[in-house]
């Protein structure tokens, strides 16, 4: 019997990637009795227990972009969102679709990322060294303790 993440019931069940319970049934080999009951029980959890994707977000932002205030309040409340999620999801796509221009460090925040790493692999070699040092140093006294001691020999 297989099993089915709540991501995949989340994905495919739920607004605003939501397909027809029938059609999920075709696809999945799920009976549909069973599929009506995974929504209701997604949904009667809290909105915030819900993860949006990634593509459920981007299509929230452009269905709600033209929107009034008030018809968009009515959007979140239908499909379990708040208006600052959407705020902050708008933004991110925005982020997302700068130009490389607006993005880009500046000469001197790159200067000093380029001093940090320098003085962070500058401390890696320094650890290296010493733990070569130490293992050449437990080499060197193991090979002297064996020519004191003669492990070997009996007498």
């Amino acid at each position: 019997m297989a099993r089915y993440g709540q991501a995949f019931k989340d994905a495919r069940l739920l607004p605003p990637e939501s397909a027809a319970l029938e059609v999920v049934a075709r696809e999945v080999g799920v009976g549909a009795g069973t599929l009506e009951r995974w929504r209701d029980e997604v949904q009667s959890r809290p909105a915030r227990g819900r993860a949006w994707t990634a593509g459920g977000r981007l299509e929230a932002v452009i269905t709600t972009a033209a929107m009034s205030e008030a018809a968009k309040s009515a959007w979140c409340r239908e499909h379990g969102a708040y208006p600052a999620e959407l705020d902050q999801w708008r933004a991110s796509c925005t982020t997302a679709r700068a130009d490389p221009e607006d993005v880009r460090a500046s000469p001197q925040a790159t200067r000093a990322d380029r001093k940090r790493i320098k003085a962070l692999e500058r401390r890696e070699v320094q650890r290296k060294d010493r733990a070569l040092a130490e293992t050449a140093a437990l080499l060197v006294l193991s090979r002297k303790g064996a020519a004191i001691f003669h492990p070997g020999e009996d007498e």
